[in-house]
């Protein structure tokens, strides 16, 4: 990514900071690093200021913070105390009052540092909440083109899975051949433990891959995603598996795929969010299954897999523009199985821009 788009989120998180009142802010938060200086390694301190951008890390990420952030930010490299090094820097840094922390972040025992830190020094420590990530919600074009890549890669990896299924096998074993997959085409990491569920199963919204082995004319459903440059994609599949779908199927994931259509088609910029978790959730609840759609309706999607804005019945917000988020809606019938259809789209100024490939036609894996 171009160091002038780095500076240019300084430069827009430097503008929030004067709206609070603080004359830096220290970062913690491994994503908001990488968002404001493209550094992808575990162990860091950045201080953004008007006059700077300092990022400390230890002898272990020498190279890899000069070669990614080098061209943004003040690298400085410690072999010991990297916390120690951070307050000497932050002492050069022009004068220096009231500077920030991330609250969410920051742990107690690194608050106890900043405590220690303080005799001698002008600085306040002041918490925030989550200046960095009001500037990560919307997505400029390169991480549009990431998210929409990283989907790319998602779903061939499942057209490339689905034809390895067999009945027999355990939820472990479909979810090992997914994410050898995803691996072959070039997916950075895997966002999230992928969820393979089965039958019953399937009714757990977050179900934990297991050995249960597959039985014919099951529920399986697959929730997975890709990371790709740092992005992350999300996708949620539900197919049967060894035989035709019964009626009763058909009518559940229908009726599923109908929300989800709905939802992903109206959804706008601007609109509260619990406008855009009713598109989806009135159908459901009108066929008499609210109750069994107890989740919200998607979540944002970016350096992380769930970051804001939350698409939920909860939430007056208004989405923001050019926020990427999940559209998932799920019917979950306890001791029976479970339907979630999910896709990734952007709010663009013109609509709703699906990223992913919004392949959601029933499967019957016979």
């Amino acid at each position: 990514m171009a160091a002038d788009r780095r500076h240019e989120r300084q430069e827009r998180l430097i503008g929030l900071l004067d709206a609070e009142g603080l004359d830096g802010l220290l970062v913690t938060a491994r994503p908001n690093i990488r968002y404001l200086t493209g550094f992808s390694g575990s162990a860091a301190l950045v201080a953004v200021t008007r006059a700077d951008c300092l990022l400390v890390t230890d002898f272990r990420y020498d190279e890899q913070a000069r070669a990614e952030a080098g061209a943004v930010a003040r690298v400085e490299v410690e072999r010991t105390s990297v916390w120690d090094r951070f307050f000497k820097e932050l002492a050069n840094l022009g004068p220096l009052t009231a500077i920030g922390y991330e609250s969410h972040a920051l742990t107690v025992k690194e608050g106890e540092r900043l405590a220690q830190a303080a005799p001698g020094r002008p600085w306040r420590w002041n918490p925030t909440a989550e200046l960095v990530e009001r500037l990560r919600v919307r997505k400029d074009s390169e991480e549009i083109a990431a998210i929409h890549a990283a989907a790319a890669l998602a779903a061939e990896a499942l057209r490339r899975t689905l034809p390895q299924v067999r009945i027999g096998q355990t939820e472990r074993e479909i979810a090992g051949t997914l994410e050898a997959e995803l691996r072959r085409l070039g997916s950075e990491d895997h966002p999230f433990p992928t969820i393979v569920a089965s039958g019953p199963r399937s009714a757990l919204p977050h179900a934990r891959s297991s050995a249960r082995r597959v039985a014919a004319g099951e529920w399986l459903l697959l929730d997975f995603g890709a990371v790709v440059d740092g992005y992350c994609a999300d996708i949620t599949r539900t197919v049967v598996v060894g035989a035709r779908a019964t009626e009763p199927q058909r009518v559940l994931y229908e009726l599923v795929r109908a929300a989800q259509h709905r939802a992903r088609e109206g959804v706008r910029a601007g609109m509260p969010a619990r406008e855009a978790d009713a598109l989806a959730r009135d159908l459901i609840e009108a066929e008499g299954f609210g109750d069994v759609f107890g989740h919200s309706l998607g979540h944002g999607l970016g350096l992380e897999v769930h970051e804001a804005p939350r698409v939920a019945r909860t939430n007056a917000d208004p989405l923001p523009l050019d926020a990427v988020i999940t559209i998932e809606p799920g019917i979950y019938l306890a001791g029976q199985g479970g339907v979630r259809i999910e896709d990734d789209v952007q709010l663009s100024d013109a609509g709703p821009v699906l990223l992913s490939d919004g392949a959601t036609d029933l499967l019957e894996l016979v």
